[in-house]
């Protein structure tokens, strides 16, 4: 009940009164049944933009540190991302990773919609990067279809490290739903894991027109983060 309020009297009236975002595909969206929503992920407002234009409920997988924070702006921060229907996991890898899978094979499990950037985090740059085969491994374990979205100019409204956002225009372009079922039964193996991912990302690149980087955005934020040193 909280999150249909907040979508469709609070937050959500609202938004789309400021920012008037665009939509591109919002029928490729099945009606019901379990799918993953993949997106490109320029900005941490992505998360807030998309589930507005989608007619169900939508899942995230949001990094920890989001439900954790102290004070006032920790308890709103948690409330918003809880609302919005955000879940919680651990990006530090090993265990971390498999209990993410869980819980994003949990929601799919449900009939449910569930939103991954593939990327792994925002870009730094704008540009799109090399895709975490995570993705193609809950695809091909829960046999469902995975959709591309790509989210447009986002980065405009709320560049990385930017504390209030600026009044532009985004864009959300909606794919059809990519079928992967022909690769049934070999999630273990790595090989198809990365031609699932590469597939997924080709196609991501061409709705979002960006340009493409082969290698992940992490690694150039740790490269970011030494130099600033």
């Amino acid at each position: 009940m909280f999150y249909w309020i907040m979508k469709h009297i609070i937050v959500g009236p609202l938004l789309k009164a400021i920012f008037r975002p665009w939509v591109v595909g919002a029928e490729n969206v099945p009606a019901r049944g379990a799918a993953i929503i993949a997106s490109n992920h320029l900005s941490v407002i992505d998360s807030i933009f998309l589930p507005l234009y989608l007619d169900r409920r939508i899942s995230f997988l949001a990094k920890s540190d989001y439900f954790t924070g102290r004070g006032l702006k920790g308890w709103a921060t948690r409330a918003f991302m809880t609302a919005t229907g955000q879940l919680p996991i651990d990006r530090s890898g090993g265990k971390a990773s498999e209990a993410s899978l869980n819980t994003g094979l949990g929601v799919l499990g449900r009939g449910e919609l569930l939103g991954i950037y593939p990327e792994g985090t925002r870009s730094p740059d704008a540009r799109m990067y090399r895709g975490r085969t995570g993705v193609a491994r809950m695809v091909l374990e829960a046999g469902v279809p995975i959709i591309p979205v790509a989210m447009v100019d986002t980065e405009s409204i709320m560049p990385i490290g930017s504390a209030m956002p600026k009044i532009r225009r985004p864009g959300i372009i909606i794919g059809e739903p990519l079928d992967f079922s022909r690769f049934a039964g070999l999630e273990g193996d790595r090989f198809i894991l990365r031609s699932v991912t590469d597939e997924l990302m080709y196609e991501l690149q061409k709705l979002s027109q960006q340009q493409y980087v082969d290698v992940y955005a992490s690694t150039v934020k740790d490269k970011q983060t030494a130099v600033s040193r």
